[in-house]
């Protein structure tokens, strides 16, 4: 196959495409191919600070939390995130806002040009791209979420001024490891010697302890050096520095605010409590527990492994709804068993859909781990299980969709359409 010659005048939706077809493998981790090129770009260290999160779950809402907060202190933020839901412009976000296609189509035709014909995977191709899109704009703290796992993942070519764990559990087994012990060392590679480390997993694996000490890092993790306690409409913090008592529970993941809370003690920027209070409140992020419409409502989340499963359980378990119907698309790489295990108390019916790609898990699969007393039917595609579960919901019902980000993006789509 013949592959065209890029350049910055070619389309966002060109370069994606390209992108796809330059390396064999979607997922090859690994840092010396990206360290080659970002040396070449002079892309390994990036302007201002730079916070590195990782986990298994909650890395995007902490990374939400913690632009929010620091936005409303006054600061400038760039976030470096993935995957997107529906266009690749959200991966790269200056202030809250997506970057222009122009912006990413001028920084991908510097890398391509700048590689000299080493092959880069798609994500290591986009993470360098935003890196150069960082370094153009120089902003005030560049938040950099792992993509998978961590020691080996292309952002921790850069060492991070704070490196951040917010979860751990099983995921990417495949690539990671099969138990905790063993994703807890891929992910605690991203912490560096004398710097601060910031772990918010509450059941740590020793692992993670073991690492952090044979990197010599400064390890602060939740129930030792941070905490937090939560009441029916408020939760206070004890912290390195702070303490702070009523404040307002976001909308995201309580851990996560906590965790981020922590992150930003350890920051060189005075950083107001008003300013946390209103980055809490204010900070929110597509696809985590979100509410599309009332009567029937209807909720996206992408939990997609037994972790995000058990959170989203409780979640739905606070709900007063009549009914709950689920609509769920799955990979099959994921844990799907145990994802659908966690969750299936809280469904009333079941409405499986195929996902299309070569990871895709097929309807008739999922339905294979649901408990045998379930009802279900099997659809041959996001959109028609979504319609089929609307069809079939009453206005005190609640219609939630799960499983993967391919499955809410598909939603979202849909809606966008309309």
């Amino acid at each position: 196959m013949t592959l065209p010659v890029m350049t910055q005048s070619q389309s966002l939706s060109d370069w994606l495409s390209y992108l796809e077809q330059i390396h064999p493998q979607q997922i090859e981790l690994g840092l010396q191919r990206v360290r080659t090129v970002a040396n070449n770009a002079d892309l390994s260290h990036l302007p201002g600070i730079v916070i590195t999160v990782g986990g298994t779950n909650g890395k995007g809402s902490t990374c939400a939390m913690l632009a929010s907060i620091l936005q409303a202190a006054g600061y400038t933020t760039g976030v470096y995130a993935s995957p997107h839901l529906l266009r690749y412009n959200e991966r790269v976000k200056l202030n809250g806002v997506e970057v222009s296609d122009q912006d990413l189509c001028s920084a991908f035709a510097d890398i391509e040009q700048k590689r000299a014909g080493v092959s880069l995977t798609f994500f290591e191709f986009g993470t360098l791209a935003a890196f150069a899109i960082f370094k153009k704009y120089q902003p005030d703290v560049i938040i950099l979420e792992v993509g998978l796992g961590g020691r080996l993942d292309a952002t921790n070519i850069i060492d991070a001024d704070v490196s951040v764990i917010t979860s751990i559990d099983l995921d990417h087994c495949d690539w990671l490891g099969n138990t905790r012990d063993a994703i807890a060392v891929e992910k605690a590679g991203i912490y560096r010697s004398g710097r601060p480390a910031i772990n918010g997993e509450p059941n740590t694996p020793t692992t993670l302890y073991e690492t952090a000490n044979e990197i010599g890092t400064c390890l602060y993790s939740v129930g030792k050096q941070f905490n937090y306690q939560i009441t029916d409409n408020s939760w206070a913090y004890q912290g390195h520095c702070w303490q702070f008592t009523n404040m307002p529970v976001p909308m995201l993941p309580l851990q996560n605010a906590a965790t981020a809370l922590a992150t930003l003690e350890h920051i060189p920027l005075a950083v107001s409590e008003a300013a946390i209070r209103s980055g809490l409140i204010n900070a929110q992020l597509t696809g985590r527990f979100q509410t599309l419409q009332e009567k029937p409502t209807v909720i996206i989340d992408v939990a997609h492994n037994p972790h995000a499963a058990r959170y989203l359980a409780e979640k739905l378990k606070k709900q007063t709804a009549n009914k709950v119907i689920a609509v769920v698309g799955m990979l099959k790489d994921k844990d799907i068993e145990h994802t659908l295990q966690h969750i299936a108390p809280q469904i009333s019916s079941w409405h499986l859909a195929d996902l299309s790609g070569p990871r895709a898990a097929s309807a008739e699969h999922l339905a294979k781990f649901l408990p045998e007393t379930s009802s279900y039917i099997c659809h041959q595609s996001i959109e028609e299980a979504y319609h089929a579960a609307l069809a079939q919901a009453l206005d005190d019902d609640l219609v939630v969709i799960f499983g993967s980000f391919f499955t809410v993006a598909g939603v979202l789509a849909i809606i966008e359409q309309h």
